[in-house]
């Protein structure tokens, strides 16, 4: 049983997040945290509310993370972020978030019987660019770029989990997701820009082919990408040839092999250009 299902029961509807912040429902459960819809009786709207699970509300790295966390997303603002409205801290920290209405991009890779086609992909790669370059020139890492971490709305995507964002520079090995970090934070020590474009390339893999790239490899206990470079891919989807190279590069295992995000956005707005938006595979 996992330390999730272990855990107290988590807070029920019409309970008090924080003043003003009404529980409507429990959304999701993840390591340390809890995320609510609650109602903001300041804004008469909904809106979603991260706090600690109760068995972490008393560790100090949690609430840290979390406060870290919203201080960041206050600060920034960008089409494709998720807005926060406020970071309550005491008795302790509840981050308010702007409500979205779409589903992860993981969901939709997991229950749609289509890929999504050629011109999406590049558009979604374009939004993800758009975004990290941003948290780049505030000197700032995403380091867990994912589809669970993606919001789809009608082709508008938004990045809704910065917890493990920070500047760049040495950090411990694993931080990130396992499947999705790449080669430098599986292994820890000096993390750039560079580790982004693993991801964003991580990303759009997942979504033009329906698997991770280490996918069947025993990526649930080592770190495949430390000893393997990932299979192009176009070895389970056939895309044009330079947004396959462009995917492919992004994979590369050694970071000064693969393009910048400047570069990378480049390439994919060329194309972009010569990809029609709505095309069939």
């Amino acid at each position: 049983m996992s330390s999730s299902e272990l855990a107290p029961p988590p807070a029920a509807p019409g309970e008090s997040l924080a003043r003003g912040y009404r529980v409507i429902r429990h959304l999701a459960r993840g390591k340390a945290l809890d995320v609510y819809d609650v109602w903001s009786d300041e804004r008469h709207a909904l809106c979603v509310a991260k706090v600690a699970r109760p068995d972490r509300a008393g560790d100090a790295g949690t609430r840290r993370r979390l406060r870290r966390e919203g201080r960041l997303l206050l600060r920034v603002g960008h089409p494709h972020l998720v807005r926060a409205y406020e970071l309550v801290e005491r008795p302790h920290p509840v981050l308010v978030l702007e409500s979205l209405t779409g589903a992860t991009l993981g969901h939709l890779i997991d229950n749609s019987s289509r890929r999504l086609p050629q011109g999406d992909l590049v558009y979604l790669g374009l939004q993800l660019c758009s975004a990290v370059r941003y948290l780049h020139n505030l000197d700032v890492l995403h380091l867990d770029l994912k589809p669970a971490n993606i919001i789809s709305e009608n082709g508008l995507v938004k990045l809704i989990d910065l917890s493990v964002a920070r500047p760049p520079g040495r950090a411990r090995p694993g931080v990130g997701t396992r499947q999705y970090m790449s080669p430098e934070q599986a292994r820890g020590g000096e993390l750039g820009p560079a580790a982004d474009v693993w991801g964003i390339g991580a990303v759009v893999y997942a979504a033009a082919t329906g698997r991770r790239p280490f996918y069947g490899l025993d990526s649930e206990t080592t770190y495949p990408q430390l000893e393997v470079k990932a299979a192009s891919v176009r070895t389970y989807r056939r895309l044009s040839q330079p947004l396959s190279q462009i995917i492919d590069r992004s994979l590369e295992p050694d970071p000064d092999a693969r393009p910048t995000s400047a570069q990378l956005f480049d390439s994919l707005q060329a194309v972009a250009e010569a990809t029609p938006r709505l095309d069939g595979d």
